[in-house]
């Protein structure tokens, strides 16, 4: 059996960071700090990525942007955009625990 990549605990780290971020958020219904605080996660975890996985995994993530919101609900809008990167880092961790 092969040890884990080390790419994975650094990926589930970012995942516990995002996660934080968007509990606090709906906690304080503050969705303006949250969204400015995921905005500062996204451009620190792109470098992280290129470190653990390369340059183009980074670029990958860095192009991840939601989708148009048609809802005046600032916290729900912030709650997608948080799925959007959460999705995006729980694939690659997917395909990391993949094995071959």
């Amino acid at each position: 059996m092969n040890p884990p990549h080390p790419a994975i605990a650094v990926i589930e780290k970012q995942l516990t960071q995002l996660d934080a971020i968007y509990a606090e958020a709906a906690e304080t219904l503050n969705s303006a700090l949250g969204t400015d605080r995921v905005r500062r996660w996204k451009a620190q975890t792109e470098p992280i990525l290129a470190q653990v996985l390369g340059p183009e995994e980074a670029k990958l993530f860095a192009a991840k942007k939601p989708g148009p919101s048609f809802t005046p609900d600032y916290l729900e809008e912030l709650s997608d955009e948080v799925e959007v990167y959460r999705t995006h880092l729980l694939a690659i961790v997917s395909r990391l625990k993949k094995p071959g």
